[in-house]
């Protein structure tokens, strides 16, 4: 069956897939390879990365730059002196929080496009006075506690920011087919 043109013209300005309203935040990160390899992950899924000052590195740091390898001209970087400050700049967004003590799994929660995915530093995770601003919106990768305390911030970020467009690819194939549907009733 050969796809309908509103079919494909609804696919070809679908915005949600081809570059993703999302933002990665990093709380003070503290491991330059961590941040490299974020970096990297953002620029393959052209999600803006935000990092909030103080840094445990120079931006100039070889093992950042060589964790990001050359796609650092990809990277849309953005860093800031504080919290407070990227948070008015974004004030629109649903800001979602990543704790290894949070009660409620990423995989539970229903992403959106514009949420800002904001986690901790490698050493002390998210201060408590940011996790009070989204009770319901503190999510945890689960991991076996008794075996070890956390995973790599690069391995959550990764995890978290794949779920989030797994769910927007099946949102985008729902709105097709609702398309689909709607162009063969009217046949």
């Amino acid at each position: 069956m050969k796809p309908s043109p509103d079919l494909l013209q609804a696919n070809l300005n679908e915005s949600d897939i081809a570059k993703p309203n999302l933002r990665v935040i990093l709380y003070r990160p503290e491991i330059p390879q961590n941040t490299g390899n974020i970096a990297r992950t953002c620029a393959a899924t052209h999600i803006p990365l935000h990092l909030i000052e103080p840094l445990g590195f120079q931006l100039s740091d070889r093992h950042l730059k060589r964790a990001g390898l050359d796609y650092w001209p990809h990277v849309q970087l953005s860093i800031h002196s504080d919290y407070k400050t990227l948070r008015s700049e974004i004030p629109q967004s649903r800001w979602v929080y990543f704790s290894a003590h949070a009660h409620r799994f990423y995989y539970d929660f229903d992403f959106r496009p514009g949420d800002c995915l904001v986690f901790g530093s490698e050493a002390h995770g998210l201060p408590a006075e940011i996790l009070q601003e989204g009770q319901e919106r503190i999510l945890q990768v689960p991991v076996d506690r008794t075996l070890v305390r956390s995973l790599n911030l690069a391995t959550t970020v990764g995890i978290v920011l794949f779920e989030a467009l797994r769910q927007f690819a099946f949102n985008h194939k729902e709105s097709n087919l609702e398309l689909i549907r709607r162009n063969s009733t009217e046949s």
